[in-house]
């Protein structure tokens, strides 16, 4: 008697901790930017891996599609982690794709000259690295520029980077004009950006790494709360110490930071750079971080979300293209998703 007892109340307390993991779990999901894309990533994930163990013409999984997925996830993903922090801060930069093909330029023709033979007494192992610091230099600067020019005038920042973003593309054709550029730097730049461990890439090392210090930063770092802070409720955050305005300038620069090592990355991977290679990214990463949870209103987002977010993207489109199907498809579903993931995001707000 005793031990069928002893039986029914250690069941009952197992049930217990299975409810209290699932309730935990379902807290997550619904009180969590990243929570829904969590959910959604997962799903597709489980359904698509489903499909090609049962159909092995479906090449999903095969080593050579995830290498290419995995390469073309990383310069998007690194500049959205940079627009997710301006985003949670409250802001907008429409130039970020220009910024991205202006500086990988810059970069890249400062690291031919400097490492040719033009007499530049820089060795050519070091140019890439200089002309790298260039470009990361430019980009942030120019961020700053925008916040400045925003904050200094009370402009909408989705205004004056619009205006930046044209001013940098034709500041791209001044400098370059319409050619494309070849970029193969010497080692060890090339080893650092653009070698491979099996089928990962290094530009995906170098955007894990990132979205790492990012995660930390943004979650666990004093400044992280501040971009929050003044994201969510400005008044508050001045009541509390906050200066949104130094807060919204790193913010800034960090995001044009972020653009322009997207650049400099992707120009790396592939060898060759496009003036007009950014044109479209700049919405392209607005959307992967409102897919991944961020608030067009500011003050919430994740880095989680992010990543996700870019990732579910790009499997989309890989599917798309292993089926065939017309790259049109794809826009049309990053729409629909964009506008249902915001209908969330503001129905979970209103909850709270």
């Amino acid at each position: 008697m005793a031990t069928a007892q002893s039986d029914h109340i250690r069941a009952a307390i197992q049930q217990r901790n299975r409810r209290s993991r699932s309730s935990r779990i379902v807290d997550w999901v619904r009180t969590k930017p990243e929570g829904g894309i969590a959910v959604l990533f997962l799903a597709v994930q489980l359904v698509v891996i489903a499909v090609s163990l049962a159909n092995p013409s479906f090449r999903y999984l095969d080593a050579a599609n995830i290498a290419v997925t995995l390469k073309a996830i990383a310069p998007l993903g690194v500049m959205a982690l940079g627009v997710s922090i301006l985003m949670i801060a409250g802001e907008f930069d429409l130039s970020v794709g220009a910024l991205y093909s202006f500086c990988s330029i810059v970069a890249a023709t400062l690291t031919m000259t400097w490492g040719g033979d033009s007499g530049a007494d820089v060795p050519s192992a070091i140019a890439p690295f200089a002309g790298l610091a260039v470009g990361l230099l430019i980009g942030a600067l120019a961020g700053v520029l925008h916040a400045v020019i925003t904050l200094r005038f009370n402009i909408p920042s989705f205004i004056t980077t619009l205006g930046a973003m044209l001013m940098w593309k034709g500041a791209t054709l001044l400098y370059h004009g319409a050619q494309s550029l070849r970029f193969k730097p010497s080692e060890p730049f090339n080893t650092l950006f653009n070698s491979s461990i099996g089928v990962v890439h290094a530009s995906m090392i170098w955007f894990l790494l990132l979205a790492v210090a990012f995660y930390f930063l943004l979650h666990h770092h004093r400044l992280g709360n501040h971009f929050f802070a003044v994201g969510g409720n400005r008044n508050a955050a001045v009541a509390i110490g906050v200066n949104p305005v130094r807060t919204k300038i790193i913010a800034f620069g960090i995001c044009g930071f972020m653009a322009a090592f997207s650049g400099i990355l992707a120009g790396t991977r592939v060898m060759s750079i496009q003036p007009g290679g950014g044109l479209g990214l700049e919405l392209q990463a607005i959307a992967a971080c409102v897919i991944g949870g961020a608030a067009l209103n500011g003050g919430r987002g994740s880095i989680l979300g992010v990543v996700l977010g870019t990732a579910l993207m790009y499997t989309i489109q890989d599917l798309l293209l292993l089926l065939r199907a017309p790259g049109f498809y794809f826009d049309m579903f990053v729409g629909g998703l964009i506008v249902i993931s915001v209908i969330t995001n503001m129905a979970i707000r209103r909850k709270g």
